[in-house]
């Protein structure tokens, strides 16, 4: 299998690096060189990467192909490209419908869309896939997990949802930065506090058929200071600032 990537950013470097090291039977990896660094630091890294003479040449030569451009420029960049029909195409363009995608390629191509997070660089990304399709999702199987959508509205809604990874930092910045000014080194604040998010986040995986309600209250002492925390940051808002921009996201994604 050769795959080609049109578009060299820091998503097409994390694919790459998960893919050489995933065990794909993968020949060859074709990146564009539009980011010449990115494509330079991939090809000497691994052997199987070579940096094509343009997009074009990455499309000719793929058997999948991934546009992976930024939403800003993707109207530019796909109508110039002359697919095959029956192509296995990939878009990972972020908030881009897909109607327009099509309307772009001019040609009848099997196309998915999906979502694939920088965790794929260590083959531990999970990644939501629309429509289901059994190629595409062994590639990022490979490279962690993969969710099949059945419905471009389940796609929608997990895209919504990838938009919490800031606001996941954000949180532990804040909590960090809250220990600090009580006194406390940023080193050790941090030292404490991001294990104790992975730990949290790696029994939700674990714990998979227990309803994450269950998980909080088994987390929350009554009346204990767990409990106190999430009381505050519900009555206080929290809940609902964090609905409404998700429902802000969503809205944005639907186009």
């Amino acid at each position: 299998m050769r795959i080609g990537f049109v578009g060299t950013g820091t998503i097409t470097e994390a694919m790459v690096t998960g893919i050489v090291g995933s065990g794909l039977d993968v020949t060859e990896i074709l990146v564009s060189p539009r980011n010449q660094e990115i494509a330079a630091r991939l090809s000497s890294r691994f052997p199987s990467v070579r940096i094509a003479k343009d997009n074009q040449d990455v499309v000719d030569s793929a058997d999948v192909l991934f546009l992976a451009v930024r939403p800003q420029i993707a109207e530019e960049v796909i109508p110039a490209l002359a697919f095959r029909a029956g192509q296995t195409v990939v878009s990972v363009i972020a908030a881009t419908d897909r109607s327009k995608l099509l309307a772009w390629i001019r040609e009848d191509v099997r196309l998915s869309q999906a979502i694939p997070l920088p965790f794929v660089a260590d083959r531990q990304g999970v990644t939501a896939i629309y429509p289901p399709h059994s190629e595409i999702a062994a590639i990022f199987a490979a490279l962690g997990s993969a969710v099949e959508c059945e419905t471009k509205e389940e796609y929608d809604l997990l895209a919504a949802a990838s938009a919490l990874m800031g606001s996941y930092f954000g949180i532990l910045d804040r909590a960090t930065g809250w220990l600090v000014e009580k006194g406390m080194s940023r080193e050790k604040a941090r030292a404490y506090l991001a294990p104790l998010f992975a730990s949290l986040a790696q029994t939700a995986v674990s714990a998979d058929g227990t309803p994450l309600e269950v998980l909080r209250r088994e987390f929350s002492t009554p009346g204990g200071l767990n409990e106190q925390v999430f009381d505050d940051f519900d009555r206080g808002g929290g809940t609902r600032a964090l609905t409404d921009a998700l429902e802000r996201v969503l809205s944005r994604v639907q186009g």
